[in-house]
């Protein structure tokens, strides 16, 4: 018989294995499936936020061309543009700014297509594209002008904002959130009239660089085109976040792949040493299982990156909401197919079968064959596995010691964290087989060290599940503890933080005159607060510049770190600052450092008097007095302030003003309104990672059902001869149930500690990494004893079937035991 035959009829019998055990194939087809799902859906939220920010750069022009922007300041004036070209300098000018309508917020921006780049020298995505749909050059031009959004974008937009605007075309090359429209009149939307955001220079110039510098010097900085996208750099520890959770996700359900790989092996002894003795050599015999792998992983990996798409399409709003809330990016809420997220879930199933199954194939091919009629054939080498399993924990150990120490990036925070989990699940069964042990040398009773002997070995066939447990329970307590206390301290700081009861932007100087007259004679209102602020920079990095009223609102309420004595009074006397949290970690600032800005008016060199808490805030911040800041700037908006109203009068005064005045969006807003829109972009943005965590949890049920069904009849050699001394099967079967549940609550019990210093990580390590700030670390018992009982349930639930199997079970089958070899 030819090779090719002997490869056809092996694979037709092992296949036919899954035709009469159909449970163990859905168990595999399940948690492969499951665990691609998880991976892949990060991966395709990932991305498409990243397709969001690749367009928003390419819209923008900063991944390819300079741009010259304020030194200080948002704009500058129209006449710089004038100035260069009559120079000889081939510039664009760009006005954009974020516009508020009644019914959204869009990212607007203004062009003029005279002066924009050659398309066929620069081959921008949004330029070619705007050139190809822009066909009528005039109409873009003159009234009623023409403007353009994604498609997404114009069914966000209702009718009366849409008449704000002028008639909308659709560009596909735009980010979400953003139009694009003449320069004129984005001005006049924007209330820039006379004034630039910004400066686009050409690739091909005709006059000499060295002449640039003393036209600008003192308004514009040069900037060469960036690499990625601010966006990009700045959200990726959101995504690495996410990344990082859908890979532990998938490793734990790498543990329901081998766990079921293993006991399908296992079941299949019988016919791996009959093929053996038909001749079927063990690497001929290992090849086709190779191949039967391949084949069962592909078809899970494709219903896993189905399923994967299905719950990226699920989180992607919540996704789309919390970049938004934090980082101010516009992220389409719609889902694209792209090819390279599918391949990589077909090829992380696969990957991941074979590493999953990868030992008992190993075995398979070393093993005698007299070996596959031993009852436990796959499980002789136990104590030498443990062994390996301390050694490997060790080094894991050593490796989260290294990563701590030596850290200092977001990379190494989670591999400190992974370390840490790995080495806990690998460290897992000795430690139970230890509490096992203990609990055997003090039974007193036969039957009860018979339990717990028995339990031990029965600890041996579930140990892989056990470990999914554990590092799923690990995860939820760690990432819960993390959140609660974010919550809570988020919910305080935002207490502190948000003091005035109304908050107000009149729009322009004329009407802030008049709010402003109003308020002065309102006997309720007993504080006017300037919100002043302007946008600057620090060594060449975006700030946030506000300045303050000294009053006992701030001198009370500021969430203050650090400070100098007399920080206040100095500060509110023009000698000093205070900055947040984020600049002080990012620039390694302390109280007293010297502190260094670019004004409008000229170089301002100063100190650092205070450091403040600035949860959610992406880039750095500083307080200085509202009179220094004006002083600076003098350009700085004096429209925004915030009011301290007698708690009776709030809603008689916000009534007032609203019937008095006209706001526009967000102009006027009470200070619950915006707690609770402080709160709302909270809870969103860690939506995604609460539904990951419930999903890993999940996982490690099926794998624990998983094990369960297959030591079901390998468990038999052990249980039959307990029956025959008289012990019933509904007994016997609620022992079997009772031990389950005692191995899951030992294990439960072992991840709180875990599931804490998982928590410490995240908020200690990995969060001050990401954001820049850290968040103290709040203890929540209540959560665990419900995540407890949540792990014996999913335990119990794991048990049922195959509980309710054996108690069922034909004497006949258990006699068989003592008939048979096994």
């Amino acid at each position: 018989m030819s090779h090719f035959r002997i490869f056809f009829w092996t694979l037709r019998v092992l296949l036919g294995f899954w035709r009469k055990n159909r449970l163990s194939f859905i168990t595999l087809i399940v948690g492969l499936g499951v665990a691609t799902a998880l991976w892949s859906g990060v991966q395709a939220i990932n991305a498409e936020a990243r397709a969001s920010y690749d367009r928003a750069a390419t819209t923008l022009g900063g991944d390819q061309f300079r741009s010259l922007t304020p030194l200080a300041g948002e704009s500058v004036p129209q006449s710089i543009f004038a100035t260069l070209r009559r120079a000889g300098w081939r510039v664009s000018p760009i006005v954009e700014g974020t516009l508020r309508l009644e019914g959204t917020r869009l990212q607007l921006i203004g062009i003029d297509p005279v002066t924009l780049p050659d398309t066929e020298l620069s081959q921008n995505d949004w330029l070619i594209a705007f050139e190809n749909t822009n066909d009528d050059v005039q109409a873009f031009l003159t009234p009623p002008f023409r403007s353009f959004a994604h498609p997404e974008t114009i069914a966000q937009i209702n009718a009366d904002d849409s008449a704000t605007l002028p008639p909308l075309s659709a560009l596909e090359a735009l980010p979400p959130g953003t139009v694009l429209t003449d320069i004129g009149v984005a001005q006049r939307l924007l209330g820039l009239n006379g004034r630039i955001s910004r400066l686009i220079l050409h690739d091909r110039q005709k006059t000499e660089e060295s002449t640039l510098e003393p036209l600008i010097a003192g308004q514009l900085l040069l900037e060469e085109p960036a690499s990625s996208s601010a966006l990009e750099s700045l959200t990726d520890s959101f995504h690495l976040n996410l990344t990082a959770f859908g890979f532990l996700s998938f490793v734990v359900g790498l543990f329901i792949v081998n766990s079921a790989v293993g006991l399908a092996f296992e079941s299949r002894r019988h016919m791996v040493r009959t093929l053996r003795a038909c001749g079927v050599s063990a690497r001929l015999l290992a090849l086709v299982l190779m191949v039967e792998l391949a084949l069962l992983s592909l078809t899970a990996g494709l219903l896993g990156v189905f399923a994967g798409y299905l719950i990226a399409s699920a989180l992607l709003p919540d996704v789309s909401a919390s970049l938004r809330g934090l980082y101010g990016a516009q992220v389409s809420g719609q889902l694209t197919l792209q090819w390279h997220w599918w391949l990589s879930g077909l090829a992380i199933a696969m990957l991941g079968a074979f590493f999953a199954a990868g030992a008992n194939l190993f075995k398979l091919v070393q093993m005698p064959i007299l070996a596959n009629a031993h009852p436990f054939a796959w499980r002789q080498a136990n104590e030498r596995k443990r062994r390996w399993q301390l050694a490997f924990a060790t080094g894991f150990v050593l490796t989260a010691l290294a990563a701590l120490l030596i850290g200092g990036s977001l990379v190494a925070g989670f591999v400190l964290m992974g370390s840490v989990l790995l080495a806990a699940a690998l460290l897992l069964p000795s430690v139970l087989a230890r509490f096992l042990t203990l609990f055997e040398a003090r039974a007193k009773r036969p039957m009860w060290q018979w339990f717990w002997a028995d339990g031990n070995q029965h600890m041996s066939g579930l140990s892989l599940a056990l470990m999914a447990l554990l590092l799923a329970l690990a995860i939820n307590i760690g990432v819960g503890t993390m959140v609660q206390s974010f919550r809570t301290t988020f919910l305080g700081w935002l207490d502190q933080r948000l003091a005035p009861e109304i908050y107000l932007n009149a729009g322009t100087p004329e009407q802030t005159e008049d709010v402003l007259a109003y308020l002065k004679d309102e006997p309720a209102v007993t504080a006017i607060l300037p919100i002043w602020n302007v946008d600057g920079r620090y060594q060449t990095f975006p700030i946030e510049i506000f300045g303050f009223q000294d009053h006992p609102t701030y001198r009370d309420n500021w969430p203050l770190l650090d400070q100098t004595p007399t920080m206040w009074d100095d500060v509110a006397a023009g000698n000093g600052l205070l900055i947040s949290e984020q600049m002080a970690r990012q620039f390694d600032l302390s109280i007293n450092a010297e502190f260094e800005l670019f004004s409008e008016t000229g170089p301002l060199t100063t100190k650092v008097l205070g450091i403040y808490s600035d949860y959610g805030n992406p880039i750095g911040q500083v307080l200085m007095a509202v009179d220094q800041l004006t002083t600076q700037w003098p350009s700085v908006q004096k429209t925004r302030f915030g009011l301290r109203v007698a708690p009776d009068d709030i809603a008689r005064v916000l009534n007032a003003l609203d019937q008095r005045f006209t706001f526009g969006e967000g102009g006027l807003i009470d200070q619950e309104a915006l707690k609770s829109l402080s709160r709302s972009v909270f809870e969103r943005t860690f939506a995604v990672t609460l539904a990951l965590n419930a999903l890993t949890l999940a996982v490690a049920g099926i794998a624990m059902l998983t094990s369960l069904l297959g030591l079901s009849q390998a468990r038999l050699p052990q249980l039959a001869p307990i029956w025959a001394m008289g012990i019933t099967r509904r007994n016997l079967a609620g022992i079997e149930l009772a031990k389950t549940v005692a191995l899951a609550l030992l294990t439960s019990v072992l991840a709180i500690p875990l599931g804490l210093l998982v928590a410490w990580i995240l908020l200690s390590v990995i969060n001050v990494e990401a954001f820049g700030w850290r968040i103290p670390m709040l203890l929540f018992p209540l959560d665990w004893l419900r995540l407890l009982a949540l792990a014996l349930l999913t335990a119990g639930l794991a048990s049922l079937y195959p509980t309710i199997k054996l108690r069922r079970m034909p004497p006949a089958d258990l006699l068989k035991v003592f008939a048979n070899e096994r």
